[in-house]
């Protein structure tokens, strides 16, 4: 089903195609990502190193390097599940090997996140901004509350929460078995965790992702991706530094165009057709598009576009 009340998205989507048949070398960036699991590998590692030598620290020093080291490793484990979600690494005719990477780099993460991520995310590409079907846009309550400066602070350290919550009071849906069993791997390495180092360790994790994923200036990246910053445009890219640590999630107009290409090759999307990109509205820092948003009154959980769609309407 299509949107009811938005030309623009559908042609939108016209428009990505069109873009491939004028450049087959985009079709050709449309295959796996052979260093991503790789990649995983060693950010897990690296957490796993880090529980060892947090384990005697003092709590002040574990928060600290919870924040600056552990904040952006397990930030980039979830943008590395955002990927494979699409099947980037190992491509769409190996689903289970997907799913079981994405199972293993959200060890770290603390809490069972990806195969709920995966379920949902199809939506967010597929109906996007759908009342009802695409969780990643804020609730009226949301939008209603956070709307001062001070309750948008507080709403960007909270996000870890909305963001886990709100599919259950937006569009809940039956857990799947893949939701159960990465429930029982995590729960299995956390006890692991705690029994060969003790409390200190799982609560460095625990506290990488919610400090992580709340406010830090790689979480720039949530409200830079679909708000509006300017009227009439809802996706926007991020061109800087910060993507060399996120999969080049930054590259976001690319990512909705060809959801199918991994993250490696989006700068590669841009370079061979700048025509379609160049122009558009960007950011330049994620931590000024935080800055904005906390400050700037005509920003806030209520700056996204909402559409209506059949899907939804019809409650099939």
């Amino acid at each position: 089903e299509g949107p009811v009340n938005s030309v623009s998205h559908s042609c939108w989507y016209f428009s990505s195609a069109y873009r491939a048949t004028k450049y087959p070398a985009i079709k050709a960036l449309m295959r796996p990502d052979p260093s991503l699991k790789w990649t995983v590998l060693a950010l897990v590692l690296a957490q796993l190193l880090a529980c060892w030598l947090v384990r005697g620290l003092a709590w002040r020093w574990l928060l600290f390097w919870a924040y600056t080291l552990g904040g952006c490793v397990n930030h980039s484990l979830t943008l590395a599940i955002h990927d494979i979600s699409h099947n980037a690494a190992f491509g769409t005719g190996c689903a289970a090997r997907n799913r079981w990477l994405a199972v293993f780099a959200n060890l770290p993460v603390g809490v069972p996140y990806a195969a709920s991520f995966k379920k949902y995310h199809v939506d967010h590409h597929r109906y996007l901004g759908g009342d009802g079907l695409d969780v990643d846009v804020p609730t009226r309550l949301e939008g209603w509350f956070f709307c001062t400066p001070t309750r948008k602070l507080l709403w960007l350290v909270l996000q870890p929460f909305f963001y886990s919550l709100r599919p259950l009071c937006v569009h809940p849906r039956a857990v799947t078995r893949m939701e159960v069993l990465n429930a029982l791997v995590q729960l299995v390495a956390d006890v692991a965790i705690f029994a060969l180092w003790g409390l200190k360790p799982v609560v460095y994790l625990l506290a990488s992702s919610f400090l992580g994923l709340g406010l830090h200036p790689i979480s720039g990246h949530f409200v830079a991706e679909h708000y509006m910053f300017l009227k009439g445009h809802e996706t926007y890219s991020y061109y800087g530094p910060l993507n060399w640590i996120t999969f080049n999630v930054g590259y976001h107009v690319e990512h909705h165009d060809f959801p199918s290409i991994p993250g490696c090759n989006l700068p590669l999307v841009r370079k061979i057709a700048p025509e379609y990109y160049d122009h558009l509205p960007q950011h330049s820092s994620w931590v000024r598009v935080l800055w904005d948003f906390v400050f700037q009154d005509s920003l806030g959980p209520y700056a996204r576009v909402k559409r209506v769609y059949r899907l939804a309407k019809d409650g099939l």
